[in-house]
């Protein structure tokens, strides 16, 4: 696959299907407590740790081991211990090793583990490359994992800037808290349905 169809690839998994606010999936986060840029950003950056690596991880065992023995069924089960593990072993790595980014990200690996777009992510990675409409291969697995990750990211900084204006906002006691949160990302998901206009359509159609 060459650099072009590879960016095209990014730009699909960020803006175009984007997992948040076009594909609707992990939205659970973005209803946190995530005011701070901050805590948002290293939110962002652990989730696109743990969605390139389990992607480009679920793309070996689907082809490696499930597909040559049909059993492809077990899609959603081997994924979900795979994701499980996979994150405790990076979470044991990063304090081992790297203590600063452990100190950063460490508090939120836990609940990646159990965030569905992860897991969805994965499933899509052993699909069609909506690009090309071939079967992802490694690369674009992993690059599809990282741009997805990276989407969440600009998802979850975009959320944390609508919170922060909303303090600082007067907005009618009925519509404080989740109501506004929802009502706002309800307009930003319009705004990214507005990329799906590009030369590749969505994954799930459109």
């Amino acid at each position: 696959m060459n650099i072009h169809a590879l960016l095209q690839l990014v730009a699909s998994s960020m803006l175009i299907n984007n997992i948040v606010f076009t594909l609707l999936i992990g939205f659970c986060p973005l209803c946190g407590a995530y005011r701070r840029l901050s805590g948002a950003a290293w939110m962002g950056v652990a989730v696109t740790i743990v969605m390139g690596t389990t992607a480009s991880c679920c793309w070996v065992i689907n082809q490696y081991v499930l597909v040559p023995r049909s059993a492809q069924y077990l899609h959603t089960l081997v994924f979900i211990l795979v994701i499980v593990s996979l994150v405790q072993l990076l979470e044991m790595v990063l304090e081992k090793f790297f203590p600063w980014l452990y100190e950063a990200i460490g508090v939120y690996l836990p609940v990646i583990a159990t965030n569905c777009s992860v897991l969805a992510i994965c499933l899509l990675s052993v699909g069609a490359n909506p690009v090309t409409g071939r079967p992802f291969t490694f690369v674009e697995a992993l690059v599809n994992g990282i741009a997805s990750g990276a989407g969440f990211l600009l998802a979850l900084v975009l959320i944390s800037g609508v919170r922060h204006r909303l303090e600082l906002s007067n907005v009618p006691a009925a519509m404080r808290g989740l109501p506004i949160i929802f009502l706002s990302a309800g307009l930003i998901s319009l705004a990214f349905l507005g990329f799906t206009g590009l030369s590749f359509a969505p994954m799930f159609g459109g």
